[in-house]
């Protein structure tokens, strides 16, 4: 049985989930998508009193990157992002935080393949290649927690935009049918902003994405 729980805290102008994944007995963590607010982060490792092991990058826009290098160093853990959102990442233009008046460019230091499967927080981790909302989006699947980080791939009963550098409508639909539709029915899926959802009822409810 899993020992992992998950909180979140909603950050940063565009209502940002930023998720703290982590195991009751060890309180080791994982910081999912730090993407402002940097000092409301904080307070919540420090209240909860974990230990930051790691911090997972869904995608490259600003509201989801914003505070990483901040959160990296002040924990001196690695940044795990896809490997097809390099360049995304790295260019403010692309990663859409000129619109915001800022600039900011991260460079993860371990970039994730579809498919390829890591040992985090002493459970396996599926890293899920979704390009749609942009090219190299990718859903992070806890198959022992029956957890789903979606980013903004998949929503409760909706789905990311498609309108910024790199997005395809086409493309997004067609992951989430193929691949995260492909997923047990009792996955709890945990979405980049709005509230927690599961597989079979965005398979049942979503507009957007059932056939």
């Amino acid at each position: 049985m899993s020992v992992l729980k998950c909180d979140f805290r909603v950050v940063g102008p565009i209502q940002t989930n930023c998720y703290f994944l982590y195991r009751e007995d060890t309180g080791e963590c994982l910081i999912i998508d730090p993407g402002y607010e940097a000092d409301k982060i904080e307070a919540y490792i420090q209240k909860k009193q974990l230990k930051v092991t790691g911090i997972l990058l869904t995608h490259g826009h600003f509201d989801h990157i914003t505070e990483a290098d901040e959160v990296r160093k002040k924990y001196q853990v690695k940044i795990y992002a896809s490997a097809a959102e390099e360049k995304l990442m790295a260019d403010p233009q692309m990663n859409v935080s000129v619109m915001m008046g800022d600039s900011v460019s991260i460079k993860a230091d371990v970039l994730l393949q579809d498919g390829q499967e890591l040992e985090l927080l002493g459970e396996t981790m599926r890293c899920i290649l979704t390009p749609g909302h942009t090219s190299g989006g990718m859903c992070f699947y806890f198959p022992g927690a029956c957890m789903l980080f979606s980013g903004d791939t998949l929503f409760q009963e909706s789905v990311g935009r498609t309108d910024f550098p790199t997005g395809s409508s086409r493309e997004l639909i067609r992951s989430i049918r193929e691949k995260l539709f492909q997923l047990p029915d009792a996955v709890r899926v945990f979405p980049g902003h709005g509230l927690m959802t599961t597989i079979k009822d965005e398979k049942m409810l979503n507009p957007y994405a059932v056939e």
